[in-house]
């Protein structure tokens, strides 16, 4: 099974320090700090590591609040978080990543208040559980629109602050929340009705005055855009819009595409594709290959029979090179059912990403087409 070799994952992270995700919002000399005493790629001693950072932050957070310091210690205490998300990436599968994710749940909370503007932690109800959620509402808008948000295998509810800072300066409020398998969704990404999930947020949505719940639309990234095509489909009439941004619907769940990108390929994948195949594994609740292969055709929206349903408006935008999911089943997409909208990345990976560069442009393209389909 392919990898890269430690000194080459060490490379990328100083590469990625304060520019790409997952370390968009860090300090280089903490991130120089870390990849100096790494020494294996162990997912215990990679959660140790940067949850030790992770934990000096936080106690630093601590202290500056009991001094009343309450705005300098949300930024110390989502930088606190920051470092504990990148000791669960790409996702908790070991005793020291879990503690990271516990640590990143925590201190994101406390850094949520004074977030411009304050974020609310929402509970909804969920066939005996509960869906949670982060809310955010520009400040000053009245009943506005909503954009429900989700990333990823690895990008969780808490790590789409920079999607929801663009939406939120577009005056639409923002709802971010885990995909099915990933955090605290309360179904596995494997149960083939896990859209449910999304369903019963549009209700508890529709339930709340401070939102328009008339108006909403769906986004997600990665794995994340697979989850806003199927509820385009399966919730039409409730959705102004839908995005899926860097996900396959079909061929990406077939064994001839899904075996080398786990194995060989997913070039921009940071510890490259067993990493990956750590990720898609963990959010179907399986720990292997043969597992993941076995389970994975079943979520095709062809095998559900959902890809011929009118839907909600669509748009699709990946970049033309991805090597995690095939740009062929956007194609795929607008062969079927209602007329969907296209936009293609050349020369572009995953998400529309160019390599080494801000990928600004796509967020760019997503935002603005959010609000013109929730404007009225």
């Amino acid at each position: 099974m392919a990898g890269k070799s430690l000194e080459d994952i060490k490379t990328d992270i100083l590469h990625r320090a304060g520019r790409i995700n997952p370390f968009e919002r860090v300090k280089r000399i903490d991130v120089e700090r870390v990849v100096a005493r790494l020494d294996s790629l162990d997912s215990d001693r990679w959660g140790r590591e940067w949850g030790n950072l992770g934990a000096e932050y936080e106690v630093l957070g601590d202290n500056l609040d009991k001094q009343g310091k309450k705005q300098e210690a949300g930024k110390i205490f989502y930088l606190a978080y920051e470092y504990y998300r990148i000791g669960r990436y790409p996702v908790p599968s070991s005793p020291e990543k879990m503690s990271c994710y516990r640590g990143a749940l925590r201190s994101f909370l406390k850094a949520a208040p004074t977030m411009d503007p304050p974020l609310e932690r929402s509970i909804g109800p969920f066939e005996g559980k509960k869906i949670v959620g982060y809310l955010q509402i520009p400040k000053g808008a009245h009943r506005p629109p909503v954009v429900m948000h989700w990333g990823g295998v690895d990008g969780w509810k808490e790590d789409r602050r920079s999607n929801s800072e663009a939406l939120l300066k577009l005056g639409l409020a923002c709802f971010t929340m885990d995909i099915p398998g990933a955090g605290e969704n309360p179904c596995l990404g494997s149960d083939l009705r896990a859209e449910r999930t999304f369903s019963a947020t549009l209700d508890y949505l529709e339930t709340r005055s401070d939102v328009d719940g008339k108006r909403i639309a769906c986004m997600g990234g990665s794995f994340g855009g697979y989850w806003a095509a199927k509820l385009a489909h399966t919730e039409p009439s409730r959705l102004r819009g839908a995005v899926n941004w860097g996900a396959g619907v079909h061929r990406t769940f077939q064994e001839e595409w899904l075996r080398p990108a786990l194995t060989v390929t997913a070039s921009q994948y940071l510890m490259g594709p067993t990493s990956l195949l750590e990720a898609r594994s963990y959010i179907f609740g399986v720990k292997t290959l043969e597992e993941t292969l076995k389970i994975a055709p079943s979520l095709s929206l062809v095998t559900q029979g959902l890809i011929d349903r009118p839907c909600a408006p669509l748009l699709c935008i990946n970049g033309k090179e991805d090597d995690q999911h095939p740009i062929s089943d956007l194609y795929l997409l607008a062969e079927h059912g209602s007329p969907k909208e296209l936009r293609i990345m050349a020369g572009a990976g995953h998400m529309g990403r160019k390599r080494g560069q801000s990928n600004d442009e796509v967020v760019g393209i997503v935002s603005q087409w959010l609000k013109e389909k929730l404007q009225n």
